[in-house]
C-alpha cells in the first residue's frame, strides 16, 4: 500500500514538472513569434513587451506552484500520517 502512495505521489510530482515544461516551451516560442512579428511590422514601439511580461508573471507563478509550493505537499502527507499515528496510538491506549 505504501508503494502505491509513493508512486501516486511520484507521478503527481512528474506530471506537474512535465506540465510546467510544456508552459515554458509555449511562452518561449509564442514569445519569439511575437518578438518577430513586432520587429517586423512596427519597429518603432515594442509592443511585445507586454504579452512577455503578464505571460511572464503566470509562468513564474506556475514554476513556483511546481518546484516550490509542491514539495510542501510532502510536509503535509507528514502531518497527516503523524495525525493518523496520534489517532492510532490514542485508541491502543486504556481507558480511564
Amino acid at each position: 500500500m505504501e508503494h502505491q502512495d509513493a508512486y501516486r505521489q511520484a507521478r503527481g510530482r512528474v506530471d506537474a514538472k512535465i506540465g510546467f515544461y510544456s508552459h515554458l516551451g509555449v511562452y518561449i516560442v509564442v514569445n519569439l513569434l511575437l518578438i518577430v512579428v513586432n520587429l517586423t511590422t512596427s519597429p518603432h514601439y515594442y509592443w511585445f513587451v507586454w504579452p512577455l511580461l503578464g505571460w511572464g508573471i503566470g509562468v513564474a507563478a506556475h514554476g513556483v506552484g511546481t518546484f516550490v509550493l509542491f514539495g510542501q505537499s510532502d510536509l503535509r502527507e507528514r502531518m497527516i500520517q503523524r495525525e493518523l499515528s496520534k489517532e492510532a496510538n490514542a485508541g491502543q491506549r486504556p481507558k480511564r
